[in-house]
């Protein structure tokens, strides 16, 4: 048995309770040389992960209280590529909208991008330049639903347009939500969005800002930006700084993970399950 202070970053009993089934499914599935000594507790490696996510540390900084950073790393990497960290996410974000009183799957959307600049460690081949906001770095696209949760992501280089990359979100959206028949954008979407939209079944809007001077949330569109907000609270993703654009997609998906599970369980502040520590016991 070990103990450690807890971090602010911590999940809850309340919040692990509701990610617990999900990773108690994936360590059953494990088989194979080394799978059956359960050296590491996998609440540790999520509380680990969104240590990362919200201060916006190096991996290698990691606490020492905390599994080795490798070892966080690797349960990260495995379970951004065998679907995990999506199915977490997807999970919080069904509970979420239920407690909102919507329809576990959604029927209306928003598309729209936000461009980053990179860090040092990004291949020059994973970045571009955002011309319109003379952002060198990537650009997250992203569609969320009307409450400003998140049903699609991609991560490109900069220069990608919005409509190129809006045109691949709607085709993962209408696999994975065939629900959605209405998404609205901004205008800096071109009309053949609309075109691709309808030969999927989604009426895409381009809802244009108005002329008038001054700060006006656009109809139906300011949830999105919110979302944007959402995301840079967490320092991580203040920059670009994934080697792989798929990780940045998972960074994005334990972001809104951190503030669902925090929305489910009315925690603005962190609680803990003992008042002044943590005890952990190998699983």
């Amino acid at each position: 048995m070990s103990v450690r202070r807890p971090y602010r970053s911590d999940v809850s009993d309340a919040r692990w309770a509701l990610m617990k089934p999900v990773f108690d499914d994936w360590r059953a599935r494990r088989t194979g040389p080394g799978t059956a000594a359960r050296v590491h507790d996998l609440r540790e490696i999520v509380n680990a992960i969104l240590y990362v996510n919200r201060t916006g540390i190096p991996w290698e900084y990691l606490p020492h209280d905390f599994p080795p950073y490798k070892t966080v790393y690797d349960y990260y990497a495995k379970w951004e590529s065998d679907g995990t960290t999506q199915q977490v996410h997807d999970l919080l974000r069904g509970k979420t909208r239920r407690f909102h009183g919507r329809r576990a799957e959604p029927t209306a959307a928003v598309v729209d991008a936000q461009s980053v600049k990179t860090s040092a460690n990004v291949a020059k081949t994973s970045q571009g330049i955002d011309a319109g906001k003379k952002i060198k770095g990537r650009k997250r696209h992203l569609i969320t639903d009307t409450l400003g949760l998140v049903l699609a992501v991609l991560v490109t280089a900069a220069n990608v347009h919005d409509t190129t990359g809006g045109k691949l979100l709607l085709d993962d959206l209408a696999a994975a939500h065939p629900s959605v028949s209405k998404v609205w954008a901004d205008g800096g979407y071109q009309n053949s969005i609309c075109n691709h939209g309808a030969g999927l079944g989604i009426d895409v809007e381009v809802v244009q800002r108005p002329r008038a001077k001054g700060f006006e949330p656009l109809p139906k569109r300011w949830v999105i930006e919110r979302t944007f907000g959402w995301l840079m609270q967490h320092r991580r993703l203040a920059r670009d700084y994934e080697a792989l654009p798929q990780r940045s997609r998972a960074m994005i998906h334990w972001a809104m993970a951190n503030k669902m599970s925090r929305e489910l369980t009315g925690e603005s502040t962190p609680t803990w399950r003992i008042e002044t520590d943590i005890r952990l016991t190998s699983a």
